[in-house]
């Protein structure tokens, strides 16, 4: 941190960004730049890069770093159900359709390493909410 002094708990926090290990760079960089529309950082090579969108990330690192099946929630504003339709036709597992939850209409779609993806918008107060004891995976 330099020269700052922390006092307390006043800080800032710049980001945060999961660290996915994955089997192959180039197949994870396939998903999240060319289904997904990330873009990929410059600087990053076959062993470990960042892939980013809408000023947030994720890092991917070959074979190291993180656990296999490792879950991310990723909060956007669009349209849900136009992103299922997409990714759905492109063939990526969907593990969960949009789903109505309390805390956010959810979709759960995994990445070619296992990871999970949990995109979530606000909920549709409009709609009943699902139980998610019921539907706890």
């Amino acid at each position: 941190m330099g020269n700052r002094k922390v006092i307390g708990d006043r800080y800032h926090i710049e980001n945060i960004r999961p660290i996915l290990s994955v089997k192959d760079v180039n197949a994870s960089r396939k998903f999240y730049v060319d289904i997904l529309g990330f873009k990929e950082a410059e600087w990053g090579t076959d062993s470990f890069t960042s892939v980013e969108r809408d000023k947030t990330g994720i890092y991917l690192c070959n074979n190291g770093q993180g656990k296999p099946g490792t879950w991310i929630w990723i909060g956007f504003d669009g349209d849900i159900f136009a992103l299922h339709k997409r990714l759905d036709a492109q063939g990526v597992k969907i593990h969960l359709a949009p789903t109505n939850y309390p805390w956010a209409l959810e979709m759960q779609v995994e990445d070619p390493d296992g990871h999970v993806l949990r995109f979530g918008t606000d909920p549709n107060k409009n709609e009943p909410f699902v139980d998610n004891e019921a539907q706890s995976t």
